[in-house]
């Protein structure tokens, strides 16, 4: 992160050390705050503070008084000319690279270990791990979770017990009265639900090693998320005469609950309907908003200020120029690569280093070597997306090492499910922070639009889950971070707000 300043230029690795350095930079980026509620993420060179700025993935910046502040890109993935070969081969290259990658990333001073839930990515890299002898003595973390089938503690367990690592796992019950405010101050940002699951495996593990594998990348790499496959079936759904789909096929959709899961039929039928009237970079930037602060949401629930802000900003450009400028003849290479360029970054990327780091944890992740996501990239589209199996090469190198239990399961999760399963801990939070919003007694954004979502999601009309997530979520950074309210000051209003459903209970 950077800013400039009357002297010259402030760098630091967090943002709260720029704004200890000059306190007028604690002035909100509505830019910024724009596309978070679109798209869950702030993209570079943005952050949420109007004149704090953050070096893009894959890029250096050179500084003096002379020739001023310059960023210039050094790397950059290809996806052309493709690898030929057999599936076979093209699987034994994978797991000779990626064995290499995973050796790299063991060589440390201090003890390592791995992060290993119940999905395909980290316990990939356990079992190669073990295979092929790298750590004869490693330590493997998982949490368990008492949501049925998102608890993905069995799953790593198997592996666990299949190779021999010395595993620790604990049985956890999560809770956001309190997490909430604490991951606000170490993002320096709105919170994710996947920095909840993060902070809470790095706990663990801190007590037993200074370095952590994770899985992070899989899916960016080998293309392992629904919308990689839906966009393509949006393609065919496409031909369907525009006016079929929108005065027949929309309005007999209007009628069809969403669900009370934003997977349900409902929610992934009306979705691949509103994608069917985009194309290109537009519909992957319409795929990724759909549940969150799409453009039909906004005219009502911006203030002023975003109005203003909002004609003259467009939160998709960076991930849609990317898809749409991608060296790639594959649509899912263009979605891939746009990915690479915004959202792995600053998404899961991000996270896992701030939470980590938290806790006094170094995170290595051996799917996000460059020359590992060079041969990836360059990897045939079929082998990433095969109809509807996801990462498809992934899968068939995860079928010599990994139980069918494991590679039979649906992927899940926890973190995508959090608004769901801690649904009256968030109600607390939407009752104590959205009823009465800052960010709507400053006129950017507005209390009567707000209310109307959270009475619809209360009586079940619609699934704003996921939406009312990131409202609170702006809401708690705003207080903190722009007002000034504390970390200890939000808590204890929230233990204060908590008091009588306690007590009831």
């Amino acid at each position: 992160y950077f800013a400039r300043s009357a002297d010259g230029l402030i760098i630091a690795s967090e943002i709260k050390a720029l704004l200890a350095a000059d306190p007028d930079l604690r002035q909100p980026d509505l830019a910024a705050l724009d596309e978070y509620l679109t798209l869950r993420l702030i993209s570079p060179p943005r952050s949420m503070f109007k004149d704090v700025r953050k070096l893009p993935p894959a890029h250096y910046m050179t500084f003096d008084f002379e020739n001023g502040l310059r960023v210039e890109r050094y790397w950059d993935l290809r996806y052309e000319p493709k690898w030929t070969g057999s599936d076979e081969e093209l699987i034994d290259e994978l797991e000779e690279r990626l064995v290499d990658c995973i050796r790299l990333h063991l060589i440390s001073d201090v003890p390592v270990g791995a992060f290993m839930s119940g999905g395909l990515d980290s316990t990939l890299i356990v079992a190669l791990l073990m295979k092929h002898g790298l750590a004869p003595d490693f330590q493997t973390f998982s949490v368990g979770l008492p949501y049925g089938q998102f608890d993905e503690a069995p799953a790593a367990r198997l592996v666990a017990q299949r190779y021999g690592t010395r595993h620790h796992e604990e049985q956890i019950k999560p809770s956001l009265l309190n997490a909430l405010p604490r991951l606000v101050q170490q993002l320096d940002e709105p919170s994710d639900p996947l920095s909840v699951c993060v902070d809470l495996i790095a706990q663990i593990a801190r007590r037993h090693v200074k370095v952590v594998l994770g899985g992070d990348g899989g899916d960016e790499l080998f293309g392992g998320y629904d919308r990689y496959y839906g966009n393509r079936y949006a393609d065919l759904f496409a031909r369907v005469p525009s006016t079929a789909r929108r005065f027949l096929i929309g309005p007999a959709l209007n009628i069809v609950p969403d669900g009370q899961w934003y997977k349900s039929v409902g929610h992934q039928l009306k979705w691949l309907h509103r994608l069917s009237f985009f194309q290109g970079g537009q519909r992957y930037i319409e795929s990724l908003a759909y549940s969150y602060v799409n453009r039909s949401f906004k005219e009502s629930l911006y203030g002023r200020e975003m109005e203003r802000m909002r004609s003259e900003f467009d939160p998709g450009a960076l991930m849609r120029n990317a898809f749409d400028q991608a060296q790639a003849a594959d649509v899912v290479d263009r979605m891939l690569y746009a990915d690479s360029q915004s959202r792995l970054a600053d998404h899961p990327v991000m996270i896992q280093d701030r939470m980590t780091m938290a806790h006094g944890l170094e995170a290595r992740s051996p799917f996000m070597d460059h020359e590992l996501a060079e041969f990836a990239a360059r990897l045939p589209a079929r082998v990433k997306v095969h109809g509807r199996s996801l990462r498809y090469i992934q899968v068939q190198l995860a079928k010599r090492y990994l139980p069918k239990e494991l590679l039979i399961r649906k992927k899940q999760g926890f973190s995508s499910a959090l608004p769901y399963l801690l649904k009256n801990e968030l109600n607390t939070l939407y009752g104590f922070f959205l009823r009465d919003m800052e960010l709507a007694k400053e006129g950017i954004l507005r209390q009567p639009a707000i209310n109307q979502i959270l009475d619809e999601h209360r009586d079940g009309k619609q699934d704003h889950g996921n939406r009312l997530w990131l409202l609170v979520n702006s809401e708690v950074w705003y207080r903190m971070c722009i007002r000034g309210e504390t970390q200890g000051d939000i808590e204890a209003q929230l233990r204060e707000r908590a008091q009588p459903s306690l007590a009831a209970a």
